[in-house]
């Protein structure tokens, strides 16, 4: 390691890293076409063990019927092993499921779902938000309070009168003015 504490230089060139990469690749397509291979001899295999071949030349229409009797209680058996292995992989797969989801629990982690963009109109917002109220509703200056006039004057003159504000201050200066201000807070207590 160096002595700044970077990771080593990789010693690997780019043309090397290239060629263990097709060679990479080469290996994985062989291997590829040997599994393929490997399961069409099985699948033969087990058709030969499980379906001999047919030899339906010089046999009566007696046998015939046998033969499709065995045939059809076959293709049932077979149908009920199917049955069985996709019922088996169902539950498990329902059961990796559940313990995925108890993992997820443990972990406290969620993913989080990707959410679609909804495009919603101001009247389809104020009907979904509303209901039925939305027409009366829209008339916003209805549902708003009064203000008589007399109460603004009102509160223009209380503002008039404490306007000067070096009056107030030069009143509340000094240790008269502080005396008077525990006073009245006392007395309104």
């Amino acid at each position: 390691m160096n002595v700044k504490g970077d990771k080593p230089k990789c010693k690997i060139t780019a043309s090397r890293k290239l060629s263990l990469k097709i060679l990479l690749l080469t290996r994985a397509t062989d291997d590829l076409q040997r599994e393929r291979q490997q399961r069409e001899e099985d699948k033969k295999r087990y058709l030969g063990e499980k379906m001999p071949p047919l030899q339906l030349s010089s046999k009566s229409m007696d046998e015939l019927q046998k033969i499709c009797k065995q045939l059809h209680e076959r293709i049932d058996l077979v149908d009920e092993e199917r049955y069985d292995c996709e019922a088996k992989v169902n539950k498990n797969n329902k059961d990796i499921h559940e313990l995925k989801l108890k993992v997820q629990d443990l972990g406290g982690k969620f993913k989080k779902p990707a959410l679609r963009k909804v495009r919603v109109s101001a009247d389809e917002m104020m009907r979904a938000l509303l209901g039925s109220k939305h027409k009366s509703c829209m008339d916003l200056r209805s549902n708003l309070k009064s203000v008589k006039k007399e109460d603004v004057k009102q509160d223009k003159v209380h503002t008039s009168e404490v306007s000067d504000w070096r009056k107030n201050v030069e009143a509340m200066s000094g240790m008269e003015g502080r005396k008077k201000m525990f006073d009245t807070g006392g007395a309104a207590q």
